[in-house]
This record gives structure tokens, C-alpha cells and sequence, in this order.
């Protein structure tokens, strides 16, 4: 069983990660944890510790420290904010004028909504960010689900939004995800979200997660769902071929958009 870490312990290990990031301003999770001595898996979680502090960004398989970021092409904030344009531009492509979406909460997901501004939809949201991008939509029926609102994430979460979901239904319920492993399925940082986001599922026929390839092989405290209850997963270029071949093996077709073209695997 791994030992969980005392917070002085975490500390020092995020201050070891940070060292060993500041003399390179970049590194791969098998670089750091060479240097340390530790497993991958411990240096993954000191990324993703840091990164919601947002001292590092990650990239696929790494992390450079954020102040550093601009100095790498191909790195950074930019990187990611393209990545995210596109699989929102890409999943847009999938949502059909007449349909009732629902759209979970999320930066990628927020991108999707704004994609959607001049279509005819009815969407339901629990996303205040999601919500306020399709305020006044002509074409836009918009139902907001109440509850109680998590500070940062500024999502409702809790007995009413759920209960409110009870009398909805939607065609297809578009949702993020902040880790995914082909061993653990979709996982999410905020545990408080897990019982929202499962009834999101539920009130759809089908699912589709868009998640930029930097979340592939992670893990995250909370379980979501399982690749049984996605029908399409939405990412970036920057999956490796061998991560695509996996989840189709597993059901589940996969729209690769880098903000160029498209390429779908079935």
C-alpha cells in the first residue's frame, strides 16, 4: 500500500520537483524521477499538486516551470489554450441544430459552449462560465441547474442540482475530465463534482469527453465513470497513436483536432 505523504513531506517533494524543473525549465516525468530517485507516479502527482498551484504547466509526459514557459515553443500556456480551441471547434462539429446538450463544467467544455453561440439548441449546464458564454444566444435555450456553488471551479453542485436533472433529458451530455487512465477510466480533481457530473451522464443518451492529451495517463482523486459510458472522447494532436488504438479497442471513437483537420478513428 503506498504511504500517503505528511504535508512537510509534500512540500519537499514538490520543492525537489521544482529544482530539478529550474535547471533544465523543463523536464519529461521519467527525467525528474531518475534525478530523485522516485517512481513516475509520485513525480506525476507533485506535477499535478503544482500545477493547481499554477507554478508549472504541464505538457504530454511532463511539466515546464510556468514563468519559463514562453521560451519554449510548442510549450506553455498558448499550447494549451489552442489545444483546448480546437477540441472545442471539433466537438461542435458533433452537436447537431434541434438537439439538447448538456455541458458539465471546465476550461475545454467552456470552449465548446462558446462554439455554440449561433446554433439552435436547448442547452442545460450546471457551469456558471458555461451558462454566461450563451447568455442572450438567440437560438439558445439555456436551463441553468441551481445549487450550491464551488468557489473556483464555479460550477452547482449538490441535492438540487441533482434533483433537477431527475425531470431532464438530453441527447448528449458534453463533459471534461481532469485525469484518464486506460487502467482507471475518467477521473476529476474536484471530488465534490462526482455526483453532478455522474447525473449529467445519466440524463443523456450518450457521452462525450473532451480532455486535451496532457490529462492521458494521469490520476486524479475522484472516479468519474468508465469507458463504458462514453460513446466519443475529444483531444488534442498531441495523443500518441498507441493511447488512440487503446480507447477505440475499448469502444470508444476518438476525434483527434489539432485547429487544422480532424482525424477520426472507429
Amino acid at each position: 500500500m503506498r504511504r500517503k505523504l505528511g504535508s512537510v513531506e509534500m512540500a519537499n517533494r514538490e520543492a525537489q520537483v521544482l529544482d530539478v524543473l529550474r535547471a533544465s525549465g523543463r523536464a519529461s516525468v521519467g527525467d525528474v524521477a531518475s534525478r530523485l530517485g522516485v517512481t513516475d507516479a509520485t513525480v506525476r502527482r507533485a506535477f499535478q499538486r503544482l500545477a493547481a498551484d499554477g507554478r508549472v504547466i504541464r505538457t504530454y509526459g511532463g511539466a515546464v516551470i510556468a514563468d519559463q514557459a514562453h521560451a519554449y515553443p510548442g510549450f506553455g500556456p498558448d499550447l494549451e489554450s489552442a489545444a483546448k480551441r480546437a477540441i472545442g471547434a471539433e466537438a461542435a462539429k458533433l452537436v447537431h441544430d434541434g438537439d439538447t446538450v448538456a455541458l458539465s463544467s471546465g476550461s475545454t467544455v467552456l470552449e465548446l459552449a462558446r462554439h455554440l453561440r449561433d446554433r439552435r439548441l436547448t442547452v442545460i449546464t450546471n457551469a456558471l462560465d458555461v451558462a454566461n458564454a450563451l447568455l442572450d444566444a438567440p437560438g439558445i435555450e439555456l436551463v441553468v441547474l441551481g445549487g450550491v456553488l464551488l468557489p473556483g471551479v464555479h460550477s452547482l453542485q449538490g441535492h438540487l442540482a441533482e434533483a433537477a436533472m431527475e425531470d431532464l433529458r438530453a441527447d448528449t451530455a458534453f463533459m471534461g475530465a481532469s485525469a484518464v487512465d486506460l487502467a482507471h477510466g475518467f477521473m476529476t480533481e474536484q471530488v465534490k463534482e462526482i455526483p453532478v457530473d455522474r447525473a449529467l451522464r445519466r440524463m443523456a443518451r450518450d457521452a462525450v469527453v473532451l480532455i486535451d492529451a496532457t490529462k492521458f495517463d494521469q490520476v486524479a482523486p475522484g472516479f468519474m465513470f468508465g469507458f463504458d459510458q462514453v460513446g466519443a472522447l475529444v483531444t488534442d494532436g498531441r495523443v500518441r497513436p498507441d493511447t488512440v488504438e487503446a480507447l477505440v479497442a475499448r469502444g470508444v471513437r476518438v476525434v483527434v483536432g489539432d485547429g487544422r483537420e480532424a482525424q477520426m478513428a472507429d
